[in-house]
């Protein structure tokens, strides 16, 4: 048989590069010249067609790469997941600026932005072409090196899936590569991997690292409020020349078992969904603010005075005995409990968060009160502690007494709160004012 060679040309793409190789259309069946009205409709039909959120793609055949036929325009839908829209809502409601960087079209990428909210008629949009065709000194006033969000302080999360992502993954604080549709390079490239390709996936990240933060201040608020308060105690003994108020093991036994567990586990405290709110924190701040600072002393000093006046109160005879150390040694791990239950929120009452949500904070505050309960009335421990049984009046004593840390941290929470709403009102009274 005779076997006719022919070479046939295929491309698929965006219009405006397809449509410079062709120079004949295919209408009806027939082959015809390419007028420049025809591109000019081609034009408005692909503008029309991603204005209405599709990926637009021109399709063309020809014998040669030059001569073109262009067969026409197809619209790809791939609309945004469900809960796209109130993630992306939700983050920019707590400060995250989302920048949204794509290869489709100018009016696709619109639409789409406006379908997720990070589109509006204030917003600005730039295609590939417009940002070819500056100059050095034009790309530069619209980007300034010292306008950089990096430069600003801010910590930037870049998202991609191809390979020509991963150059802007490994720059990024923290590049998010896609899991299912990610190629290899972009994965080792990134720092965190969506399993689910889900961008609610990132803002529960967020959430949740936000969560370990605020866990982390909680945790050095109340180790150090409770060791301050125990070096104040022993060093105002030493300076003031009158008997320690704590012996070695009762030191040890607060410093040990009952710090420990409360400490350990105000560190898996969950996560606040409030927490999504709030603004985002400058990296460089220090995690000691003087806010924080303030309630670590103001908790300090409660421990200290109450503590010295149960000390004051049981040694009016001159006498040390072992019911006055043990009266302040349970004070002070009373305080310690108290304390450990104020520093779970910074922020809402122990009462809003709920008693019982932390269940390891439950375990290990009810641990440390049954073996104090044990160094009280445990023979064998007593003997080691220095320490008699108590009776009830002096146990219900000790609670009342011991909880005013509590109470003063809620009172200070209260107040912060109400001050941050009346912030809040008059800050958007001022911003109605202004639109008026």
């Amino acid at each position: 048989p005779f076997w006719i060679m022919m070479k046939i040309c295929f491309m698929k793409g965006a219009y405006e590069q397809v449509v410079k190789y062709c120079t004949t259309y295919l209408s009806k069946g027939q082959t015809l010249t390419l007028t420049q009205q025809q591109r000019e409709m081609y034009q408005q039909e692909k503008a029309r067609m991603g204005s209405a959120g599709l990926r637009v793609l021109a399709l063309a055949s020809g014998p040669e790469l030059g001569q073109l036929t262009f067969l026409g325009l197809v619209g790809i839908i791939d609309p945004p997941r469900t809960g796209v829209k109130e993630a992306v809502t939700t983050l920019i409601a707590s400060g995250v600026s989302i920048k949204m960087i794509t290869g489709d079209s100018q009016e696709t990428a619109v639409a789409i932005a406006s379908r997720l909210g990070l589109y509006s008629k204030t917003s600005q949009s730039v295609s590939g072409e417009e940002i070819d065709a500056m100059d050095v000194q034009q790309l530069s006033q619209i980007v300034p090196k010292d306008s950089s969000l990096h430069s600003n302080g801010s910590v930037v999360a870049m998202t991609g899936d191809g390979v020509n992502d991963a150059v802007a993954l490994k720059a990024a604080d923290i590049g998010v590569a896609m899991g299912q549709t990610g190629t290899d390079v972009c994965k080792e490239a990134a720092d965190m991997i969506l399993v689910d390709d889900d961008f609610q996936t990132i803002m529960s990240a967020i959430e949740e690292g936000k969560g370990i933060y605020n866990n982390i201040k909680n945790f050095v608020r109340f180790q150090l409020s409770t060791s301050i308060a125990a070096l104040t105690l022993i060093s105002l003994a030493t300076l003031m020349n009158f008997p320690n108020p704590l012996n070695a093991m009762q030191i040890l036994w607060i410093n040990i078992i009952m710090d420990g567990p409360p400490a350990q586990s105000l560190g898996v405290e969950p996560v606040d969904k409030d927490v999504i709110r709030k603004p985002p924190r400058n990296w460089k701040d220090s995690i000691l603010t003087k806010n924080l600072i303030l309630k670590i002393l103001v908790s300090s000093v409660i421990i200290v005075c109450g503590t010295l006046f149960v000390f004051w109160r049981e040694l009016r005879d001159n006498v040390i005995t072992p019911r006055d150390t043990t009266m302040t040694f349970t004070c002070f791990v009373f305080f310690d409990m108290f304390n450990a239950l104020s520093s779970r929120s910074q922020t809402k009452s122990v009462f809003e968060i709920g008693l019982c949500s932390n269940k390891m904070f439950c375990y290990a505050v009810l641990g440390s009160i049954m073996g104090q309960l044990l160094v009280i009335y445990f023979p064998p421990l007593q003997k080691v502690f220095q320490t008699e049984s108590l009776s009830i009046l002096d146990l219900l004593f000790l609670l009342g007494l011991t909880s005013s840390v509590c109470i003063v941290s809620e009172i200070i929470k209260k107040v912060e709160r109400s001050r941050e709403k009346i912030q809040k009102h008059v800050s958007s009274t001022s911003s109605s004012f202004l639109e008026v």
